[in-house]
This record gives structure tokens, C-alpha cells and sequence, in this order.
């Protein structure tokens, strides 16, 4: 539900790499595009958004 909202919002990310942490996992992406998601303990590559 928190990343539907976050989504919902538009929210600007760079062109390049980039992650935003959530209280149970973690989301990466590249320009516009989500990638994949990682768990507690492992490491996200890019900037992190808020």
C-alpha cells in the first residue's frame, strides 16, 4: 500500500540509478522504470529518493 501511494504521487527520480527504502523492503529502479525490490539486509545501488 505505501509504494501504491508513493507511485500515485509521480514522484521525480533521476535518470539513472535509484532506490527508495520502505519499512519491509526496499525498491530500485532506473530512470522511470522499477527494477526489482530487496529485503532487509540487502544493499541498494543508485541514489535513494525520498
Amino acid at each position: 500500500m505505501l509504494l501504491a501511494h508513493w507511485l500515485d504521487t509521480e514522484p521525480e527520480v533521476p535518470a539513472g540509478k535509484w532506490f527508495k527504502r520502505f519499512s519491509a523492503f526496499t525498491v530500485c529502479g532506473e530512470g522511470e522504470l522499477v527494477k526489482t525490490f530487496l529485503l532487509a539486509g540487502q544493499a541498494p545501488d543508485g541514489d535513494e529518493v525520498g
